[in-house]
């Protein structure tokens, strides 16, 4: 739970959530993805590019996904080539939705914590 009286006295606290999600959406930029993966051990490929960027476009144009789970497999059907989602926790280990999303800059859909999704580590 985020504490104000930290927050107050340290204005960055506010720039994310206790989940490292941003707030704000318009604060995001590449160098700031770039920032938030090195942070969680990801050096950005153009295949992570690709799916941060296609992420921010669905965003912008749909809003915010009904579940995790629909946006997962909107990422399998567009990125994968019928290899199956395993390719996305490769790129994104700590989960394709959640990481994903955290990096892109985006709040997390529904369902996003459920621990069912789990991780390639």
């Amino acid at each position: 739970m985020l504490d104000i009286n930290k927050a107050i006295k340290d204005a960055r606290l506010l720039e994310s959530d206790p989940e490292g999600n941003l707030f704000d959406l318009d604060h995001w930029s590449p160098l700031v993805a770039q920032q938030l993966a090195r942070a969680e051990g990801i050096i950005l490929s153009d295949e992570h590019w690709e799916i941060i960027i296609y992420m921010r476009e669905r965003y912008r144009k749909h809003g915010m996904a009904d579940s995790a789970r629909h946006l997962l497999g909107e990422l399998e059907e567009k990125f994968c080539d019928g290899r199956g989602r395993k390719e996305l926790y490769v790129l994104f280990p700590g989960g394709p939705v959640t990481q994903a999303s955290r990096i892109a800059g985006l709040p997390l859909p529904p369902y996003s914590n459920d621990l069912s999704f789990g991780s390639v580590e």
